[in-house]
């Protein structure tokens, strides 16, 4: 399971993506996740999903690669739908049975939502698979470059960010680590109830916070010894500069997000209860 997580690292690839400028991935990835939420049809839903499978394709990450990082969220996922499927009331009864009932509203509102939070997942890993962290910090610190105004320290925002999205497969691979080692010295993970599962995991959680805070300590001091004192003063070796493909991907983008809006919403559409 921990080596299935691929949240927030980096996939190589010669590819248009991963040319793009950075700060075109972040506004484009946040337009595609609100555009999720503008539309509830099926009309709607086979738009986002060509567009999807074309950036996909365009990243060039394998797929079964990016369907690995679904597997972490099948438990929220599930409980997602469920809580959707029997809670939501609303439309003709579709299933009763003892206290469980299954409405229209509900079905439909399951799927929906199985879909867009599988589409948030995918098209917000997208990001990362085709931004190193590097890239990632100067498009978020050159996008919030304004607040800078305000005095809102943009640049220290955007390093922790960076860090934090460096840490996540070092710590992944230090869990995977420690919990091999425990399996050696004959510890269980996975016999037992919920609680003593819990417990299980004490011998993992604690050297895992050292080794954390190890990190911590040994980059704050690589930081310190290269004289790093926030972003005052300093400039970009590479500085971001927008080319003719970046404006082509945002005009892209807007129009998918105004496709999908118009038709989403008014083109009249209906298969079943959909």
């Amino acid at each position: 399971m921990i080596r299935d997580i691929t949240i927030g690292q980096y996939y190589p690839a010669k590819s248009i993506l991963h040319r793009l400028d950075p700060r075109v991935k972040v506004v484009s990835t946040l337009l595609f996740l609100i555009s999720l939420f503008l539309f509830r049809s099926i009309p709607g839903y086979i738009i986002a999903t060509a567009f999807l499978v074309m950036i996909v394709r365009l990243s060039k990450v394998p797929f079964g690669y990016i369907v690995k990082g679904l597997k972490p969220i099948i438990m929220i996922l599930m409980l997602t739908v469920l809580f959707q499927l029997f809670l939501t009331r609303g439309g003709d009864t579709l299933v009763h049975w003892w206290i469980f009932t299954i409405t229209e509203e509900g079905l439909v509102n399951a799927v929906y939502m199985a879909i867009r939070l599988i589409y948030l997942i995918i098209g917000s890993s997208l990001m990362t698979f085709t931004t190193t962290p590097n890239e990632l910090t100067d498009a978020i610190e050159k996008l919030l470059g304004p607040l800078n105004k305000i005095h809102i320290p943009v640049h220290e925002i955007a390093m922790t960010m960076s860090i934090a999205l460096r840490f996540i497969p070092i710590l992944l691979e230090e869990t995977d680590k420690i919990m091999k080692a425990q399996i050696a010295r004959g510890a269980d993970f996975e016999s037992g109830n919920m609680l003593q599962r819990a417990k299980a995991m004490i011998p993992i959680l604690v050297p895992l916070f050292v080794s954390a805070f190890r990190h911590a300590n040994d980059l704050a001091m690589a930081m310190e010894a290269r004289c790093y004192h926030g972003g005052e003063g300093r400039t970009k070796m590479k500085p971001l500069r927008y080319v003719s493909r970046d404006r082509v991907a945002y005009a892209i983008v807007i129009l998918y997000v105004a496709a999908v809006f118009v038709i989403g919403r008014y083109v009249p559409f209906h298969i079943w209860i959909f």
